[in-house]
Formats: C-alpha cells, sequence, structure tokens
C-alpha cells in the first residue's frame, strides 16, 4: 500500500514526569526476554529458537494495560490517524510493551501486523481483527544512550534502492510516533545506557 505519509510524530509530547512513572513502574514488574510473533511465550524455546531469536531480537518486555497509560497516549494516535489521512478504523487496543534495549539489545527488520487475522475466539476484544495502528513512545532521554536509532524502510521505491530512515523526531524524551502497523521498522543496537520505550499496537477489522 502506498501510501503519502508513512508515520506521524509528536515530539516531547508525553510530560517527564508520566515518562518516569512509566520507566519506574515497568522496572518495578516481573520482565521476560522479549520473543517475535510467531513464538509463544508459555513454551520453552528449543536450542534453534532461542539461537534463531538472537538473531533477530535482543531485549527485555514488561506487558502493561494500565488505563493511566492509554488514556495518556490514544489521543495522539486519533490525531495521528487523522492528520496522515489513514483514517483506519480501529476499536481496541492490545497490551503495552515496556521494553528495555541495554548494551548491544536491538531489534531486526520486521513488522508489526501479520498475514491473517487473530484467531482467538475466545477473546471478542481481538478475534477477527488485525493490527492497524503502531505506535512507539520514547520515554528516555536522548542523552542516556548511545545507538538505538529507531528507523524505517518504506520498501516502496521501484528501483529497490530504498535506504533506511532514522527517525530522527522520536528522539526527545516523550516523544511519540504513530504508523501502519505494516510499515517495516527496527531498533538498532544500543551501544551504551539503556533505551527504554513504550508500544502500542491498535486493532480493528481487516480492510476491505
Amino acid at each position: 500500500m502506498n501510501l503519502e505519509c508513512y508515520y506521524w510524530y509528536f515530539q516531547s509530547a508525553i510530560p517527564p514526569k508520566i515518562c518516569d512513572d512509566i520507566i519506574k513502574y515497568g522496572l518495578d514488574q516481573q520482565e521476560q526476554t522479549a520473543l517475535t510473533g510467531d513464538l509463544k511465550p508459555d513454551k520453552e524455546l528449543t536450542g534453534k529458537e532461542t539461537k534463531d531469536l538472537s538473531k533477530k531480537r535482543k531485549s527485555n518486555v514488561v506487558w502493561m494495560n494500565d488505563r493511566w497509560i492509554y488514556k495518556e497516549i490514544h489521543p495522539y494516535i486519533h490525531t495521528a490517524n487523522a492528520n496522515a489521512g489513514w483514517n483506519f478504523e480501529w476499536d481496541f487496543s492490545e497490551s503495552c510493551q515496556f521494553t528495555k534495549y541495554k548494551l548491544d539489545q536491538f531489534y531486526d527488520w520486521h513488522c508489526d501486523s501479520w498475514n491473517k487475522p487473530y484467531d482467538k475466539p475466545d477473546d471478542p476484544n481481538t478475534h477477527g481483527k488485525i493490527r492497524k495502528l503502531s505506535c512507539t513512545v520514547s520515554l528516555s532521554d536522548e542523552t542516556e544512550y548511545e545507538g538505538g536509532d529507531f528507523e524505517f524502510d518504506f520498501r516502496s521505491a521501484e528501483d529497490g534502492s530504498n535506504q533506511p530512515q532514522i527517525c530522527k523526531e522520536i528522539k526527545p524524551k516523550g516523544s511519540i510516533v504513530v504508523f501502519p502497523s505494516f510499515v517495516w521498522h527496527r531498533v538498532k543496537p544500543v551501544t551504551s545506557g539503556t533505551r527504554y520505550s513504550l508500544v502500542m499496537w491498535n486493532l480493528g477489522w481487516p480492510f476491505k
């Protein structure tokens, strides 16, 4: 799908105190090793799965579904959806992913959507729906870490000459970037310090 806008951003939108509160709350919870979409959190990984995962993604995550967090971020998602001209219909947000990227941790190229809707008959909030809008919030000040660049690959050049584009707009603390969930992106390895972020996926019925 070709778009006029592939992402929309709000710099320093979330107050530093709110960012710090989310970080403190996240650090107080039991963290998990971050997985990729085809791996199940309740299943022990095989040796091959562990090796393959280490090539694709290294980070630690905590899941959050607290109303005060959604209340803080949802208005920006609605505004981005309208201002960018996407006007995607969506009606539910999954649990937020608080992510900690330490030294040498990263998440290689991926998109957040899958080729099929969720198959979860016991969960009416997600069953039959797809991820439509992704949102990433930078919780760390850009002086607190090096590396860890958030990059897009729009994959729209006819000659295949696309170059990754650093999303510099998300670097200041409290900045938000919203983008369609089918847009490819990555987080490059952190070379010093720790990068904290919050990710939210927003669902709706499949495109028609």
